[in-house]
């Protein structure tokens, strides 16, 4: 029956079924898209080339992040990651529990190198060079972010190693690193230290000193000491000094630059000095200009129990030496408190001379999994255990 020879009951019934079709195979084409981009978010990174030990895996978090940096944790499961390069604070939520990224909302802009991010009270904190920020009840805001409190701005406004990771220790107070303005050199505290202040900024001390450039610490879990990374100067050779993983139980305490590296290596323009044996030897000597930043003791139940109470290291990768090292995840095991091995965990982002990832920044997360971000990648990954991966599980 032609078109025109319809009782306007079927027209409209027609209609209908043209409209169902439409819809339904919009409804299709965006399912496929969106398996798409998902399929894409999964290949767009060679992880596959990042060597674990059995039973563990490497995933994507997200890639769409932008010189991802310090990572830290709100109260509801959104991660905050600063930049050193951009100006801006993103906030990664992931609604459907999947471990992807589902929204990635920028907190705030303009702020000037923005690389440390730290959590309390339901507040972000954080740091640029020169100052550090407070936005207060942030979760709850993200789309609409509060004005930021300016928690101190007596920080020197210094670009080299200006940039700083922050953390909040067990003792309640927020710890700020503030490198050395320089390759080497003897510059006046507060350079080359890590000070620690109340969360209002107020009664800022140097609890430890003769520290190049850290860009990372935790505290024991069960001692509750300071344990951090400090990277070594540069133009003394490919092999020499080591970066440095240092342990510091008390304030006060000396870790040597610039007059001597690595413990017992005396600097060539300022080691006459001071005699080495005068400050405190790290704890264990890195490879030559890894780049040490982010590290963290393993607190989760997800690993083997080999792995509790660990130190796993993000070893950002060296810069100019004439053969590239680092670009890896490495592990130092203790036993009764003292290093015992240092060894790698993940290694894959280096392929001969070339990089394709930089490891940055490492987090625990409430089930176990290990996040690490990665600044030339623009990525999170995450790292997670299985027994039945090894075959090895109880059935």
């Amino acid at each position: 029956m032609a078109a025109g020879n319809l009782l306007p009951e079927e027209i409209a019934a027609r209609a209908s079924m043209m409209a169902s079709h439409v819809i339904g195979t919009l409804i299709v084409g965006v399912l496929a898209l969106l398996l798409s981009v998902a399929s894409t978010l999964a290949e767009s990174l060679p992880i596959d080339k990042i060597r674990l030990p059995p039973g563990f895996k490497i995933e994507v978090v997200t890639d769409q992040l932008g010189s991802a940096r310090s990572l830290a944790l709100g109260p509801d499961g959104t991660i905050f990651v600063g930049t050193r390069v951009g100006d801006s604070v993103r906030a990664v939520v992931d609604h459907d529990g999947d471990h992807k990224a589902d929204e990635i909302i920028t907190i705030a802009r303009g702020l000037n190198r923005p690389n440390g991010v730290a959590v309390r009270d339901g507040a972000l904190y954080v740091a640029e060079i020169g100052r550090v920020l407070r936005f207060d009840g942030i979760e709850g805001r993200l789309h609409n972010p509060p004005q930021p409190v300016v928690v101190t701005d007596a920080l020197p406004n210094r670009g080299h190693h200006g940039w700083k990771f922050i953390r909040f220790g067990p003792d309640g107070k927020l710890y700020v690193p503030i490198g050395a303005p320089c390759n080497v050199c003897d510059a006046p505290k507060p350079f080359a230290t890590i000070l620690r202040m109340n969360p209002d900024g107020s009664d800022i001390e140097v609890y430890a000193q003769g520290v190049r450039n850290s860009v990372g610490f935790d505290w024991h879990p069960t001692t509750a000491e300071l344990w951090f990374t400090d990277n070594g100067r540069d133009g003394m050779g490919n092999d020499v000094p080591p970066d440095e993983l240092n342990h510091a139980p008390q304030a006060g305490m000396h870790f040597g630059f610039p007059y001597c590296h690595g413990g017992d290596i005396p600097d060539p323009g300022f080691g006459r000095a001071a005699d080495c044996s005068d400050f405190s030897a790290p704890a264990v000597r890195l490879g030559p200009h890894v780049a040490s930043l982010g590290m963290r003791f393993y607190t989760g139940e997800m690993f083997p129990p080999e792995y509790r109470n660990q130190i796993f290291i993000a070893e950002h990768g060296s810069w100019n030496r004439s053969e590239k090292i680092g670009y890896r995840i490495t592990l130092v095991r203790l036993e009764n408190g003292v290093p015992v091995s240092y060894e790698p965990f993940a290694e894959g982002w280096l392929e001969g001379e070339q990089a394709w990832g930089r490891p940055v920044d490492l987090m625990v997360m409430p089930d176990g999994a290990l996040l690490v971000s990665d600044d030339y990648a623009d990525a999170i990954y995450r790292i997670s255990y299985d027994p039945w991966r090894t075959g090895r599980a109880e059935r």
